[in-house]
């Protein structure tokens, strides 16, 4: 299928800015107050989650796929049109791009507290964080069953990938321009958002998935020109 590439793409990048993000407070935890507690409450957080996807992935099956479709093209949309103005901000200069760096060193000065709870600051981070993954994932892959291992694939290598980097590296993120990441993730959430919406909706799609790509297209090219406005 056309959309798998666009499905992986999607949870790829933005599964990326929310792990990046649980990262930089999950090492922020393990140099303040220890690996253990960073490590098991983040592991807790992740068995949570994959368990919660497990669950909740069979249910979509039975629920009507207008309804699905309706419902998903509201969360993609919600999120995809939030991320985007951020970024549009940011890629123009109006708004100050977020600093991992800056983050991480807040972070630490909190967990120097002896009242600080490592293990409940590593889970919380990782289970807030991994939601929105979990949400975006299933919203990509509900509208069409198929696309959901794609969606989930999409975001375990995001984990793998951004888990690798911080143990390489034991340091926060931040010369990985995640600006670009939310940018990139934002497009194809609402070019996917457009397309459910319309089909839930019961409108026909010139080419069915086979239009995903003009979408990405047509988003992409609004945002870059909207950035370009605002530059000017």
């Amino acid at each position: 299928m056309l959309a798998h590439i666009p499905a992986l793409l999607a949870a790829f990048f933005a599964s990326s800015v929310e792990f990046i993000e649980a990262l930089t407070i999950v090492l922020a935890v393990g140099v303040a107050r220890g690996w253990r507690p960073a490590l098991s409450g983040a592991g807790a957080a992740l068995t949570l989650l994959g368990g919660s996807v497990a669950l909740i992935g069979p249910l979509l099956a039975r629920v009507n796929l207008r309804v699905i479709h309706l419902l998903t093209a509201a969360l993609l949309l919600t999120l995809g049109l939030r991320w985007l103005k951020k970024s549009i901000l940011r890629e123009a200069g109006r708004m100050k791009p977020r600093d991992e760096a800056a983050a991480y060193e807040r972070e630490l000065k909190l967990l120097q507290s002896p009242s600080a709870a490592a293990f409940g600051t590593a889970f919380n981070i990782t289970l807030t964080e991994g939601i929105e993954v979990v949400f975006i994932v299933l919203a990509i892959g509900a509208g069409a069953p198929v696309l959901l291992p794609s969606a989930i694939a999409g975001a375990l290598i995001a984990l793998l990938l951004v888990m690798l980097a911080g143990v390489l590296v034991h340091r926060p993120l931040a010369h990985i321009p995640e600006n670009k990441l939310k940018f990139g993730a934002s497009v194809l959430l609402v070019a996917f958002g457009l397309f459910w919406g319309a089909s839930g909706l019961g409108l026909a799609v010139p080419g069915g998935e086979a239009a995903l790509p003009v979408l990405i297209a047509l988003v992409l090219a609004g945002a870059l020109l909207t950035v370009r406005a605002l530059r000017g």
